[in-house]
């Protein structure tokens, strides 16, 4: 870490801080401190941005471009372990031809106030002279990612005339390619923590390593050294004995964990790889171990979904099943729903895989299959400890089900979750695999299914027409009247800004379905007919996905394009 110099910050601010405000100010990354200087005075990060850069006599630059004429003045691992990057900033009096460039003004971008020990190193490399700008951390970040790559500095070769500065005391000493895979593997780890990434995929093609994120539910190429392929045996490796796993064996698949910490962010990785043509292919799933748990209304439950799912809470018995795909949080659901009933007046036992949140009071047990502990094992044993409420975290085979089932007919509340498109499909799902239908129908109270939508950027979204062609086009799936859609002239789209990294969302928010089942549903169900069930719950009022979506697309939450990116399999 750069040693923080006390007197970069100026004295009108310095004297507003404590000495522990100022202790933790020095002890921060360098992209880190706005926040924290920010935390400190209690302002926002934009507000603190304009006041050190007025109190510095600096401009604060913005919609930020990369110089590609002075990208290559500065070494990778001087621009991530500086936070700086060179930005296209020209003003009228300054020139652009070519023969003067070498002295034109070079304009920076930094997290941070600049200091010496940065104008220092700066003149190793040009002799232009420095212009330098504030920017918002996380532009500036990225903008260094998108052009240095990930964890570029840690694949340099030794030969770099740059050493970062907490390192010069081994400047001598030759870099250790292996030391240098590793410090990579953490690098790409810890940006995927950084970006809010849920996977991180290494995928061996030809010519090349490529290494994606899915952040907010899309994958994101993740640029990368240009030398990346001279260390991918070495990489994949590298994983491989972190998740503990035979290095040898490149013919099988493999499973493993990782347990993995970066500052206060403790990670649960679990690893799985498969052999492919090239090379081995390597996916990490990231479960933080600490992360905040959402309520039923930060999930973006309306207050009528949350009245209906409330009330099948207070039940005594029934079942309870979120549905829909892998990463589509249901977890994140089930775990909303038992904090809200957990109290001293009820035993709640809890069998996940991965256990993904900690809820205080409750008992919670982790399956581990590879001694004989699955789900419907551990049921069995969990029905024997007087449990009010169970929470199975996924229902995969017949034995599960009708453990899962009894135990809902003799007095439990049961929750758990299921791989189906829509709410309805989750009852057809348990008569495949087996079970009778007049226990299913018994059993289940609710099914919910849900999926999660891009947020829209709050900082930079704005009002635009509507495409009315589209929205005609899809009337049936969102539930929208003729008459609404032509009283509906503008909705929200987005625009892209520095907090957005310019995707114009930021975040995710949840639409329901919300699947209610009753004495006359008992028929359809028998039938087992997804279309008939399907049509007889949507008689019954059940807000479908697309509804639920739409709902959210008028109250400026999400996009059209978005919605039905996301539902538009599951209608069909």
């Amino acid at each position: 870490m750069i040693a923080f110099n006390s007197a970069a910050l100026p004295a009108a601010l310095d004297a507003r801080l404590t000495d522990e405000q100022r202790v933790a100010l020095a002890e921060a990354l360098r992209e880190k401190r706005l926040a924290v200087l920010s935390a400190a005075l209690s302002l926002t990060e934009a507000e603190t941005l304009g006041l050190l850069a007025e109190a510095a006599s600096l401009d604060v630059a913005t919609n930020l471009e990369i110089d590609p004429t002075a990208r290559g003045l500065l070494p990778a691992r001087l621009a991530h372990e500086f936070q700086i990057i060179p930005i296209r900033f020209r003003t009228e009096a300054e020139t652009v031809d070519a023969v003067a460039e070498a002295h034109a003004p070079l304009h920076l971008a930094t997290a941070w106030l600049p200091d010496e020990v940065m104008t220092d190193w700066l003149r190793t490399f040009t002799t232009r002279p420095l212009v330098w700008h504030l920017a918002v951390p996380e532009r500036v970040h990225q903008l260094i990612i998108e052009n240095y790559g990930v964890g570029s500095g840690s694949l340099e070769d030794s030969d770099d005339s740059y050493v970062a500065p907490e390192t010069q005391i081994q400047a001598e000493e030759v870099v250790d390619e292996d030391a240098a895979v590793v410090r990579f593997v953490s690098d790409v780890i810890s940006q995927a923590i950084e970006d809010q990434a849920t996977d991180i995929h290494f995928e061996p093609q030809e010519g090349q390593l490529r290494i994606r994120y899915r952040v907010d539910g899309l994958l994101v190429p993740v640029p990368v050294p240009e030398n990346l392929l001279r260390f991918q045996d070495a990489i994949i490796s590298r994983l491989k004995i972190m998740a503990r796993l035979n290095i040898s064996e490149k013919r099988l698949p493999q499973d493993g964990r990782i347990n993995f910490r970066a500052g206060a962010t403790d990670l649960d990785i679990r690893v799985s790889t498969i052999p492919t043509i090239y090379a081995e292919s390597i996916s990490l799933r990231l479960l933080n171990q600490k992360k905040e748990a959402y309520t039923m209304e930060r999930l973006g439950m309306s207050a009528h979904e949350q009245a209906q799912i409330t009330q099948i809470l207070d039940y005594p018995h029934g079942i309870i099943l979120v549905t829909g795909p892998t990463g589509s949080g249901k977890s994140t659901s089930l775990n909303a729903f038992l904090r809200k009933i957990n109290s001293t007046d009820l035993r709640i036992i809890t069998i996940e895989d991965p256990i993904e949140y900690e809820v205080p009071g409750v008992n919670q047990m982790q399956v581990r299959p590879e001694i004989g502990l699955t789900f419907a094992d551990a049921l069995r044993h969990v029905l024997r400890q007087d449990p009010d409420v169970i929470m199975v975290g996924e229902i995969r085979d017949k034995d599960t089900a009708e453990i899962a089932i009894r135990a809902s007919l003799t007095g439990h509340l049961v929750f758990s979750t299921l791989h189906t498109n829509d709410a309805p499909g989750a009852i057809t799902r348990l008569i495949d695999m087996g079970i009778e239908p007049f226990l299913v129908a018994s059993a289940i109270e609710l099914v919910i299914a849900q999926r999660l939508v891009r947020r829209l950027c709050p900082e930079c979204s704005r009002p635009e027409p509507v495409n009315k062609i589209k929205l005609r086009e899809n009337l049936a799936i969102l539930g929208c009247t003729e008459e609404e859609a032509a009283s509906i002239d503008t909705l929200k789209a987005p625009v892209g800004c520095d907090r957005c990294r310019n995707t114009g969302y930021r975040g995710r928010i949840g639409i329901f379905e919300i699947f209610r089942l009753n004495d006359e549903m008992h028929e359809p169900c028998s039938r087992a007919k997804a279309r008939t069930l399907t049509e007889c719950a949507r008689k019954h009022g059940m807000r479908t996905l697309g509804q639920s979506g739409w709902g959210k697309v008028k109250a400026g939450h999400t996009t059209l394009d978005e919605v039905l990116r996301v539902i538009t399999v599951a209608e069909k």
